[in-house]
């Protein structure tokens, strides 16, 4: 199952302009749905990523429930003198492939992924294996592939409709700007398949050499962070064989 989740809220004056040279993505481009955007230190490696939404004159942050108390500190300490409240909720997250509820927002990051709200009352038992359709997906998570020595492109932000090249500066904008433009990728997130299983974390070694590491895995898939000019035939972590999707 995915790690639970905290909605905070924000409000205040000066929220979204406040957001606005934080973040990854584009708040004007938030509208009436759900943002994917991430924060990053100012050497360009991730440090939270969350979902964005409207709530009046208000911004709701949905985040993972073991960074929301660093990140809501790390807003704190940003916000200087602007006129920002941050503030925990009591909502809960709602998640579901059926029929999207009026109150739902679809998930940005990639099709099939489903729809998100936002209630007062707990979900129900909820039997979706999302493990599975993150990897099928491609989509990182916190704390497994997502850690602070990621970069956010590397791990998929783009294509996850997750970072905007068009908007103004952020904290780390410089070195993701870099990395989209003056530099092609040499090691990412990919969609392997594997034949047998391993720790998450295992190095994959192909002729004895490690090329990268293992991570979620589902229905005989993974997430694997690669070196992207060493992977191919023959890789291994632990008893398990890793081969390119």
């Amino acid at each position: 199952m995915p790690r639970p989740r905290k909605i905070l809220r924000l409000s205040g004056a000066d929220t979204f302009s406040f957001l606005q040279g934080l973040v990854t993505n584009d708040i004007d481009a938030m509208g009436d749905g759900l943002l994917y955007a991430a924060i990053l230190t100012p050497q360009g490696k991730y440090l939270a990523d969350f979902f964005l939404f409207r709530d009046g004159d208000a911004v709701l942050l949905d985040a993972d429930a073991e960074q929301a108390a660093s990140l809501a500190t790390r807003l704190g300490m940003y916000k200087l003198r602007a006129d920002v409240t941050i503030e925990d909720t009591d909502l809960n997250l709602h998640r579901g492939l059926e029929a999207m509820p009026s109150d739902g927002f679809a998930d940005p990051r990639a099709e099939g992924l489903g729809w998100r709200a936002y209630r007062k009352e707990a979900q129900a038992a909820d039997t979706t294996d999302w493990v599975a359709l993150y990897v099928a997906n491609g989509v990182p998570s916190a704390g497994v592939e997502l850690t602070g020595d990621s970069y956010i492109l590397e791990n998929g932000f783009e294509r996850l409709n997750g970072v905007d090249f068009r908007k103004g500066c952020y904290v780390g904008q410089e070195v993701t700007a870099r990395m989209k433009h003056k530099t092609e990728l040499r090691k990412g997130l990919a969609v392997v398949n594997v034949n047998g299983e391993a720790a998450v974390g295992t190095a994959i070694l192909r002729d004895g050499k490690e090329v990268g590491k293992l991570y979620s895995q589902a229905d005989g898939k993974a997430l694997a962070y690669l070196r992207f000019d060493r992977a191919g035939d023959g890789m291994q972590a632990e008893n398990a064989e890793i081969y390119l999707s």
